[in-house]
């Protein structure tokens, strides 16, 4: 697992503004630091790919530069994840994309299911698949969502991007994935009864795009 929180750097900034109620507010500023986020950690995770390198005509001669031949999909979880992915196609442009809906239903007595309900995938086989989420709580949706998104062919690698993730998430997907590369922007100890991070930073969907209707 990577941490981004353990090297002090500007990456700080944008996860302290994101967990702060009185920047909150500003959707556009939560989003825009949740590209941020993607970003960063896009080019973190771009320093585990394989690299050839390639000649380069210049107007004034080549130059050798080391690039990537592996093929990169872009994935993320509906809706929350949407900032995040954008800002990783800012570093992976060439990458195609695939998007799952899951979300947690609710039961009276404080429990919840975790539904996939739709899915848009490439064919994944000998790909690195990179699938982002803001928040990894208990780790349920994101097992459930790399469980569907597998349906679609065996990745060469499959890396995990979250701004905060709990530790019992973490552990879960340890320990149900242990192929799986996790990178996170900070990890938090605690989840409430719920099921919530704390501290956490509130329901980054809502924080995004306004607050949803649920049954």
């Amino acid at each position: 697992m990577f941490n981004l929180s353990q090297t002090p750097s500007i990456a700080n900034q944008f996860i302290a503004e994101l967990r702060d109620i009185n920047v909150q507010s500003d959707r556009m500023r939560f989003r825009r630091n949740l590209e941020r986020l993607g970003e960063i950690l896009a080019y973190e995770v771009s320093k585990t790919l394989a690299y050839t390198p390639k000649s380069i005509a210049t107007p004034l001669g080549e130059a050798e530069v080391a690039l990537s031949d592996q093929k990169v999909v872009l994935a993320t979880i509906l809706r929350a994840g949407l900032p995040m992915h954008q800002g990783m196609l800012h570093y992976f442009d060439h990458a195609e994309s695939a998007f799952v809906s899951a979300y947690r239903k609710h039961h009276k007595d404080g429990s919840f299911d975790v539904h996939v309900e739709y899915i848009s995938c490439p064919d994944l086989t000998g790909k690195t698949l990179i699938i982002a989420d803001p928040m990894l709580a208990t780790g349920a949706s994101m097992s459930l969502a790399i469980e569907s998104l597998l349906e679609h062919g065996q990745p060469a690698a499959i890396h995990v991007v979250t701004a905060v993730a709990a530790t019992a998430g973490v552990e879960h997907l340890q320990r149900v994935m242990p192929e799986a590369h996790l990178w996170v922007g900070a990890v938090d100890e605690e989840l409430t009864a719920k099921s919530y991070i704390v501290p956490g930073l509130g329901d980054a969907g809502d924080l995004s795009y306004g607050e949803k209707v649920q049954e």
